[in-house]
Formats: C-alpha cells, sequence, structure tokens
C-alpha cells in the first residue's frame, strides 16, 4: 500500500494509506456518523465538494452494487476510513468499493485514527483539507499546505449546477395517480423519486436554472426543491423561483437545501454551521405531533428564525412554524406555512439505507395535492 497524507487547514496531519485512487484532492472535510449507508453516502451529490469522514471504523464490508446508488456516480471530494475492509462479504455486492473509488477517481486514505480526527473537527470545526498519496505524499508538507488554503471554502460556493441534470425528465407513477410534482433538481436522490412515484406522483425533473414559468409550465400539483450541495445564499435566482411559487398558491415541499430555499423565500437568513450535521443517528421534534424521530441528516448550512415557534415571514408570505427542531443543538430542521401550503424539512426523510421514521412527510405532500384539488 502507497503511503498517503491527510492535511488539514489548521496544520494537523494524518499519515496513512492510500485507499480508492492515487493523487491527490482538496476540499471541505466533514464527518458522518453513519454505521451503514457508506454507497448512499457517496453517491448522494449534496457531498459534493467535500471530503466526508467515516466515523463508523469498517467501510466497504459490503461492496457496491447498482440498486444502492442515489445518482448515478460518486460525488465526494475523497474518501477518509479507518479500517478499509480487505474481502467483500454480501449477496448483493456487484463490486468492491476500491474498484468504484478508482473509477470515479476519488482519492482516499485509510489506516488514519478517524476517532481523534472527528474529535478535533467537532471542537474546532469543519475545515479545508487535502488528501495527498503516492507521489504527491512526498513534496514538503509547506508546499501541500498552500494547495489546502488554496482551495476554495464551502460559504460562497454555487455547486447547483454543477450535480443537477440538464435536460428535463419525465417519471410516471406507480398504481393509482394522485398527481403530478415539478422538481427543482439541486442535487435530487433517487429515493426522493422513488418515494413520489410510489405514492402515485408523476414527477417532471428540471435543471437547476428552471425559472418559475419552467416549473410551473405543465401546471404541475406541487413543485419540490431537492436537496443540494453549496451556500444557500449563492441561490438568488433559485429563491426569486419560489417566491413566485409561493405566490401562485401551488403547493410546495422542500429537502434539505430546499429547506434553506425556502426559509429565504420566506425572508429569514441562512448561516454556516461550525460542523453541521451528517449521518444517521440525528434525534429531531416535530412540534406538530410532538414526536421525536430518529433521522438522517447531511447539511453544513441552516435557516436562522428568531423568535418563535410562530413567527411572521419577513417577506411577507403570512405565518411560519418552525415545525421541526434539532434535539441537540436547537437547530431550525422544519419549516411549515401556516397561511400558504408550502412546507420544508432540514433532514432527510427519503434516507437510504434509513432510518425512516420521518417517511411520512412524503404522505404529507400527497395530502396537501389532494387538498389543494378538492378547493379546485
Amino acid at each position: 500500500m502507497n503511503k498517503a497524507i491527510l492535511l488539514l487547514e489548521d496544520g494537523r496531519s494524518f499519515t496513512g494509506f492510500g485507499y480508492g485512487a492515487s493523487g491527490s484532492t482538496t476540499g471541505e472535510i466533514v464527518f458522518a456518523t453513519g454505521m451503514t449507508g457508506y454507497q448512499e453516502t457517496l453517491t448522494d451529490p449534496s457531498y459534493a465538494g467535500q471530503i466526508v469522514v467515516q466515523t463508523a471504523p469498517h467501510i466497504g464490508n459490503t461492496g457496491v452494487n447498482t440498486r444502492d446508488e442515489e445518482s448515478d456516480r460518486i460525488w465526494v471530494a475523497g474518501y477518509v476510513v479507518r479500517d478499509a475492509s480487505r474481502m467483500v462479504s454480501n449477496f448483493r455486492s456487484e463490486k468492491p468499493l476500491p474498484d468504484e473509488l478508482e473509477k470515479y477517481a476519488v482519492v482516499g486514505i485509510q489506516g488514519i485514527d478517524t476517532r481523534a480526527l472527528t474529535r478535533h473537527l467537532r471542537s474546532v470545526g469543519v475545515m479545508r483539507a487535502g488528501i495527498f498519496s503516492g507521489a504527491h505524499a512526498e513534496k514538503p508538507t509547506s508546499e501541500l499546505l498552500e494547495e489546502v488554503k488554496a482551495t476554495a471554502p464551502m460559504a460562497g460556493r454555487s455547486l447547483s449546477d454543477v450535480v443537477s441534470t440538464s435536460e428535463v425528465v419525465h417519471h410516471k407513477h406507480k398504481g393509482m395517480r394522485v398527481g403530478s410534482v415539478a422538481i427543482l433538481d439541486l442535487g435530487c436522490k433517487a429515493s426522493t423519486i422513488e418515494n413520489m412515484v410510489e405514492r402515485g406522483l408523476d414527477v417532471t425533473i428540471y435543471p437547476a436554472r428552471a425559472t418559475s414559468a419552467d416549473l410551473l409550465s405543465e401546471t404541475p400539483d406541487a413543485v419540490f426543491y431537492s436537496n443540494g450541495p453549496g451556500d444557500p445564499a449563492t441561490a438568488a435566482g433559485q429563491v426569486e423561483a419560489l417566491r413566485d411559487i409561493l405566490r401562485s398558491g401551488t403547493p410546495f415541499f422542500g429537502i434539505c437545501f430546499g429547506n434553506q430555499l425556502l426559509g429565504r423565500a420566506l425572508g429569514f437568513e441562512t448561516y454556516k454551521l461550525a460542523f453541521g450535521h451528517r449521518g444517521i443517528n440525528h434525534p429531531v421534534l416535530d412540534r406538530t405531533t410532538g414526536k421525536v424521530e430518529v433521522t438522517a441528516h447531511n447539511h453544513g448550512f441552516a435557516v436562522k428564525v428568531d423568535g418563535g415557534p410562530e413567527v411572521d415571514s419577513p417577506a411577507g408570505f403570512g405565518r411560519v412554524l418552525v415545525s421541526h427542531v434539532s434535539l441537540n443543538d436547537n437547530v431550525v430542521e422544519g419549516l411549515q406555512c401556516l397561511d400558504i401550503p408550502a412546507f420544508s424539512v432540514q433532514y432527510h426523510p427519503e434516507a437510504a439505507a434509513g432510518p425512516h421514521d420521518s417517511n411520512y412527510l412524503f404522505d404529507r405532500l400527497v395530502a396537501a395535492i389532494k387538498a389543494k384539488k378538492g378547493n379546485n
């Protein structure tokens, strides 16, 4: 195995062995606290531009397979694991994980103390980092650190166009037809589409630069903004399009990045979290039911709402309820408009490989569509 170095922008370094492709990569380093679902993490477009640290010690045990992909490729900028499995043992496996990492030129590192790394990031916050393997690992540390610090920070980055579809795509409903949904693809996951079509919804996916006129052109029964990477403060066009959609009275649902853009459309600010929420074990309170859900997260930004839990929209869209809140740090995890048919959540109800506590939110979308149709 070839030598590899993980170097953080604050100068801390970890030495291990190469994993996946050999070479160098830089990005924002984040940690994901999931014991399962590494393939879903790797293929989630929301991780574009990020070096992902897996806190679970053993990675690669079950290989990879086409069915579990959340998109058509791996998006992470780099990959960090402690103990990479030397063999694959799962009847669903189609190939080893290292082969898939090499296919998409993902530079990784294995054999480092990921617990120490995670505790460091948990204390000082996420930052830029680089992974250097092979000949790149032999360069002077000062030179490597310059490469890391030359990397664009996540704050201020617009990545939706990078991960979005380039053309309009249609997906037909299954079972009894309920209605139609127009999706603005900001990094949409396959499981989101699957959850909608399984509920009788025809889905049309639009590129990230689609206008409100594009999204409403086929008179959909609802509009959906997907998850995705980057800073929501850079998405002025998508926010203005959403304001048009809210004014039209068309039901709206947003997940993750979509939640942040709804917040901005309603007139609230967004901000960058110190280390973000990533993984499949975050407790969230649904204030509309009083239930606590175990949820999957992947976000480094959040909506800022002062006061509440019920406040007025600064942009004039009526009353807004902070419907969901993190029980770890009180971060806003969901918004529900009380005077217009719009709601969103910061976490992932479509989570694969789980948990599925919040899957009911897709049923709320169906209910909003049926209510709108019943009023027409």
